[in-house]
């Protein structure tokens, strides 16, 4: 049977709602900056090429979320309110901003996305916990695969895409412009496993393909995987913002985890 991969990619078109969504992650993420002012820290001497860092008072962990838009959307304003829930256990959290497509291809995204732990990493000396949304949780396992495990010791990748030749035919690829050798070079499911910790989070309502590689990608690297019933690609995230929710806690305990084994 043939897959539909525009019906199964296109995430906007899946959910009719995403616009008030998104809305509500801009209005809440600025309503968490007011409150909690971030230190702003370069990676890079481009516009975008900046991260905001919300340290707590004292630092159990760190860790580091990009935010999704299919590389070719949205900046890290979109996701501060996903530290809110770590945060408060007493995890430093990284929001990096990235150029995006077709600005500059995807792999010098990647480039950017590395050179931005390696200046977390340098400013608070500590092993990450790198995660992300969609497009960023395809980030989060690249880093995990190709930095070395003192600076990014686990992965918690949120909807991720770990294989990018099904996004060829599909409109997503007009600001990508991927080939199938870039796709595959570019394809975190290609790799070895690191032989890290890794959990892959997807929502339990997001399509088929999404599913797959999720599960698919957290047994190929030897992590465990799981589906948040009800949730779509957007309201995924929706836990992050609460200390208590038991996905926050999971994050939290291995941020925790891999800064204990300093």
């Amino acid at each position: 049977m043939s897959v539909d991969y525009e019906a199964e990619y296109n995430n906007r078109a899946r959910v009719p709602g995403h616009p008030a969504i998104i809305a509500g992650w801009m209005r809440d993420s600025a309503g968490f900056r007011q409150a909690h002012p971030p230190e702003t820290l370069a990676y890079g001497p481009g516009a975008r090429e900046v991260m905001d860092l919300f340290i707590p008072p004292e630092i159990r962990g760190v860790a580091m979320f990009f935010h999704g838009g299919y590389w070719q959307a949205m900046d890290r304003s979109a996701v501060s309110h996903c530290a809110a829930g770590l945060l408060a256990q007493g995890v430093a959290v990284a929001c990096p901003s990235y150029d995006l497509c077709p600005t500059v291809p995807l792999a010098r995204i990647l480039e950017q996305a590395q050179a931005a732990a390696r200046a977390l990493h340098a400013r608070l000396g500590r092993p990450i916990l790198v995660s992300g949304h969609s497009a960023g949780g395809h980030l989060a396992a690249l880093l995990l695969a190709r930095l070395p495990a003192h600076m990014v010791a686990a992965a918690m990748p949120i909807s991720g895409l770990f294989w990018l030749e099904p996004l060829i035919p599909t409109s997503i690829n007009q600001a990508l412009g991927l080939d199938a050798p870039m796709a595959r070079a570019l394809s975190p499911g290609l790799l070895p496993s690191p032989g890290r910790p890794l959990h892959a989070v997807v929502g339990g309502a997001e399509s088929g393909e999404f599913l797959r590689q999720s599960a698919d990608f957290a047994e190929l690297w030897g992590g465990t995987d799981e589906a948040l019933p009800g949730l779509d690609h957007f309201t995924v995230l929706s836990p992050l913002p609460r200390a208590d929710h038991p996905l926050t806690m999971r994050m939290a305990r291995l941020a925790w985890q891999v800064c204990d084994n300093l």
